[in-house]
């Protein structure tokens, strides 16, 4: 337990940054002048600062909730706004606790984590020195890459500042809250899309579909419908495991109901592949009846909703015009086909096909960072996430992100191993581990390393799950804490 001298000292300490934040603040808000907006911000910014020393248990789960809700306003950069905030703080408390001398919680994974981040920034430096294909003027956009992996690094930092101060299952529980306006957004598309705001209602098609197809795709306030069916994923896994550990189960069924029907109305094939996968996973260790029975009922839902609609029986049929399904076409006719046929699969053939040419002429290091789309003549991303991460850092590259990705399945099996067989931890690395295949397969087929929020809620769960979940350091705060904050438990 920390000494009253050093909480004198870290209070002291964070009521004069608070001080200082509050002076930066104002100052901020006089230069914004008759820009509404950027002094808006600023205000924000002071409250959260100061916050964030006072209340910081409360502030840290009211950011984690408030991130799902932010994607509609890119054009703002309030997105990237809020991770360089989030970055800044999480670095300036660190500093405040190691200048206080306070212990700063980390694990084995943070370390390697942060590791493997700061390697990605060779190839930031690569670029300007002209050893990769593209030259130093695509510089930012590799950059700004490296800055949101980076951001990553600091979610997990920042949630385990939280470690023995809130009890694992209530931070969770409160990541529910995260739901709330995405979903409620989703249903309004679906229902009654008049209402919805423009900046909500997704005014063009998305890459291979037509306008009116892109229009009625659910895609809550993620912005795409394939970002929103992953970031349903994450929380119907999250749902499960809840469901098999309340003694309540109508809620929770309800909203896996409700979840999986916004699922299906992303109307995204390859996540019904990573569902699929999910469920597998998920049944595997514990392979019975109820729970063979359940996992087969949840997918014929969703496959039949999927296929109820249109929209879902031209998506399964445009499978037989790819060489996946239909001999008599090949990959070059494919490409050709793509040009016109609206078919998303031949499009992505011919994605593929470009930019693995685009590699060969750099197979080491490759072409740079965030630079697929400026590669091909379709000005596009990689849509395969393995691809990408070939032509974008050559065979070096995509060695490292495997191992990222192994290491992350290893550092699960362990924990899996390692924690009681049936307990609510046990079980939430078994969703984990299941949504975590379910993410590599659906890289094959899509973007899914650009969907930052569906990251920035992975990292939350992945430092929590490494707990010890039955102790607090500090139970006196923790009562104090379950106390002012709503649990689902």
């Amino acid at each position: 337990m920390v000494s009253n001298h050093h909480k004198n000292r870290f209070s002291y300490l964070a009521l004069w940054v608070g001080v200082l934040g509050v002076g930066i603040g104002i100052v901020v808000g006089l230069l914004a002048g008759v820009q509404p907006l950027l002094l808006a911000v600023a205000l924000v910014a002071v409250a959260t600062v100061v916050s964030f020393f006072t209340s910081f248990e409360q502030t840290v789960l009211g950011l984690l909730i408030l991130r799902s809700s932010l994607d509609p306003f890119s054009v703002q950069q309030i997105p990237a706004a809020f991770a360089l905030g989030l970055d800044a703080l999480t670095i300036l408390y660190v500093v405040v606790l190691l200048l206080t001398g306070r212990t700063v919680q980390t694990d084995k994974f943070w370390w390697f984590f942060a590791g493997w981040v700061a390697l990605q920034s060779m190839w930031i430096i690569l670029m300007p020195l002209g050893a990769l294909a593209l030259d130093g003027s695509y510089l930012p956009y590799g950059l700004r890459e490296w800055v949101r992996l980076f951001s990553w690094v600091m979610v997990y930092l920042l949630v385990m500042q939280l470690k023995g101060r809130i009890p694992p299952k209530t931070i969770i529980s409160m990541l529910f809250l995260a739901l709330i306006l995405p979903t409620t957004i989703g249903l309004m598309q679906m229902f009654v899309p008049s209402l919805v705001p423009s900046f909500l209602s997704g005014g063009g098609g998305e890459m291979g579909h037509l306008p009116s197809e892109g229009e009625s795709r659910v895609r809550g306030t993620l912005g795409l419908a394939n970002t929103f069916g992953t970031f349903l994923l994450l929380f119907i896994g999250l749902t499960w495991w809840k469901l098999n550990q309340s003694q309540q189960r109508w809620p929770w069924l309800l909203l896996l109901g409700l979840l999986a029907f916004l699922f299906v109305g992303t109307k995204s094939l390859f996540t019904l592949v990573m569902l699929a996968v999910f469920i597998l996973v998920l049944i595997a260790p514990k392979l019975n009846i109820i729970n063979l029975l359940g996992g087969l009922l949840l997918f014929a839902i969703v496959i039949g909703l999927f296929t109820s609609s249109d929209f879902g029986q031209e998506r399964l049929g445009s499978i037989s015009q790819t060489p996946l399904l239909n001999p008599d076409i090949d990959r070059w006719r494919a490409i050709l086909l793509s040009q016109g046929d609206n078919n998303s699969f031949n499009w992505r053939i011919a994605q593929w096909t470009f930019l693995l040419q685009a590699w060969e002429n750099y197979p080491i290091f490759g072409t740079g960072i965030a630079t697929c789309s400026f590669l091909t003549v379709l000005h596009n991303m990689a849509h395969n996430d393995y691809v990408r991460a070939l032509t974008e850092q050559g065979v070096v590259g995509l060695c490292l992100f495997l191992i990222f990705l192994g290491t992350q399945v290893i550092r699960l099996v362990q924990l899996l191993r390692s924690t009681r067989r049936g307990s609510a931890q046990n079980d939430l690395i078994l969703v984990m581990l299941a949504i975590l295949l379910a993410v590599s397969v659906g890289m094959i087929t899509e973007n899914i390393w650009s969907h930052t929020t569906l990251f920035f809620y992975w990292w939350t769960l992945f430092a929590i799950a490494g707990w010890n979940w039955s102790e607090l350091k500090d139970p006196e705060k923790s009562a104090s804490v379950n106390n002012s904050l709503l649990d689902f438990s």
